[in-house]
């Protein structure tokens, strides 16, 4: 061990000198102690599984299916159901994903949603074609202007074609229905919200949305701000350990104000 002494100082004082060192490395050497106890504690605790102290939680993102992109619920016969968010995802439902044995929906209102049920060639059951109907309803204007229900019809795939008449033009996300429709009156603007354990947040109509979601809140045209509403039901949920994404549940929602209650 090389020691230095300063000449300038007395025997005694060089002494002092090298006491007080020696009580800071102790010093030090107690608190490296502490932390590397405390570390092991960490890693102990990292390999049970538990989250550390002040740790942040990494969540993996969830990979979207392809159908993610549009408006989508499961009915209660577990089939899909898929609408557009807009012209252009209007145009490309149908072009894209619109087939032999599907069945078009869309509301008597300038602008709606084009709604399509994949029934895989399968004859519609009664249910789904009520929900499509509702789904549909809910996807449009008619929910911007508070309605209580809008007219809703249905068309076989054969029905449905992008040709307009002679002299005339279609613009994206516009289709023509040609032969006889099948009408759902007056069916009524109401939908639900909530989290199911493997797909995360459904919506869609109460009736479908309940069949997978313990718990939801049922969604109504009104007055709240759909970020509002999405922040009330982010955080009730998350009191019963989900985490969810507030744009997911903002891009759930219906297209305009609502009023939101938890179903009982």
């Amino acid at each position: 061990m090389k020691v230095t002494l300063r000449f300038d100082r007395t025997a005694q004082e060089n002494a002092a000198m090298y006491f007080e060192k020696a009580k800071k490395a102790r010093k030090k050497l107690g608190g490296l102690k502490t932390a590397i106890l405390k570390m092991n504690e960490r890693i102990e605790s990292a390999h049970a599984g538990q989250t550390l102290p002040g740790a942040k939680t990494i969540e993996k993102k969830k990979e979207k299916k392809w159908f993610e992109k549009f408006r989508w619920f499961y009915s209660s016969d577990g089939i899909l159901v898929l609408a557009g968010r807009d012209a252009k995802s209007n145009e490309q439902l149908l072009k894209k994903h619109f087939e032999k044995g599907d069945v078009f929906f869309h509301a008597e209102i300038a602008g709606s949603a084009h709604v399509i049920v994949k029934t895989g060639g399968k004859k519609i059951p009664g249910q789904t074609a009520r929900e499509a109907a509702q789904f549909a309803a809910v996807m449009c204007k008619a929910w911007r202007e508070k309605l209580a229900s809008a007219d809703v019809y249905s068309a076989e795939y054969e029905q449905v074609t992008k040709q307009a008449p002679s002299g005339e033009s279609i613009g994206t996300g516009a289709f023509m229905v040609y032969g006889k429709r099948e009408w759902f009156r007056k069916t009524p603007l109401e939908f639900a919200v909530g989290v199911d354990e493997k797909s995360g947040i459904v919506s869609g109509p109460e009736s479908a949305v309940k069949k997978n979601a313990e718990n939801f809140f049922r969604v109504l045209p009104g007055s709240e701000k759909k970020t509002d509403a999405a922040k009330k039901i982010r955080k009730f949920f998350e009191k019963k350990g989900a985490r969810l994404s507030l744009d997911e549940i903002i891009q759930a929602l219906p297209p305009g104000e609502v009023n939101i209650e938890l179903a009982k």
